[in-house]
């Protein structure tokens, strides 16, 4: 029996190897990398723990994690993380295995342990980023006071609506990928979420990469979308101080 049992748990060991090594590969060639001009930026503010770390030029007015898009550069998000520190808010876009949050839901914890001296903290992130910054609050996170989504919305399966937080949902008319939930996802969130529908913008234009396969065509640019975005950011972040 022990002669038959060896080969079997070698084949199965090799068997997940094979597999690992191939969704490893997969998460690689279906990346969206950043455009040049964002990943120059990134670079600019990347920190030892390879976090992308914008500060403001004067007073800071409260902190945003954030967590990229699925199989999206982090890069990607620098000039949006970058308009909204300009605003005066610290912003931190972190790093991802694999580039897919679902595997570093707790990462804002060493964020805000790091940076202690902020009062005031929202999570957020774009479509899968969101998503898992969700499920980061709904775990139980007793230092976050806000969520900004972009593109995104919680589980089915994730209920926020009776928490204490502020809320911000952004999404553009294009958005291809997403679909029509925005509204309804308004039920998972806390009371008086607001809801900033940027009509012209798709799923993309929060980060700087793309064209997304599925996604809709902007009638807006990228530039305009994201101001309007860092603005909507802004407002939400200093409401809750």
């Amino acid at each position: 029996m022990r002669r038959l049992l060896k080969p079997v748990l070698i084949t199965l060991a090799a068997l997940l190897v094979l597999a690992s090594a191939g969704f490893y590969g997969w998460t690689r060639v279906a990346r969206y990398p950043a455009f040049p001009e964002a990943a120059t930026l990134a670079r600019s503010a990347e920190t030892e723990r390879g976090w992308y770390v914008f500060q403001p030029d004067g007073e800071v007015r409260g902190g945003l994690v954030f967590y990229p898009g699925g199989l999206v550069d982090p890069a990607a998000y620098a000039p949006l993380m970058q308009q909204v520190s300009d605003r005066g808010i610290l912003a931190v876009i972190v790093p991802m295995p694999l580039d897919l949050a679902v595997f570093g839901i707790g990462r804002a914890d060493d964020v805000i342990e790091v940076y202690s001296d902020v009062d005031t903290w929202a999570i957020g992130g774009h479509s899968l980023g969101g998503a898992m910054a969700a499920e980061y609050v709904n775990s139980g996170a007793d230092s976050i006071d806000g969520i900004v989504l972009l593109a995104s919305y919680p589980a089915e399966s994730t209920d926020l609506s009776g928490l204490p937080i502020g809320a911000l949902s952004i999404y553009g008319t294009e958005d291809g990928v997403s679909g029509d939930v925005f509204e309804e996802s308004l039920q998972r969130l806390p009371v008086d979420a607001t809801l900033v529908e940027i009509e012209g913008g798709n799923h993309a234009q929060f980060g700087d990469y793309g064209p997304q396969e599925g996604d809709g065509v902007a009638t807006i640019d990228r530039t305009e979308q994201q101001r309007m975005t860092a603005r909507a950011i802004t407002v939400m972040v200093e409401g809750l101080e």
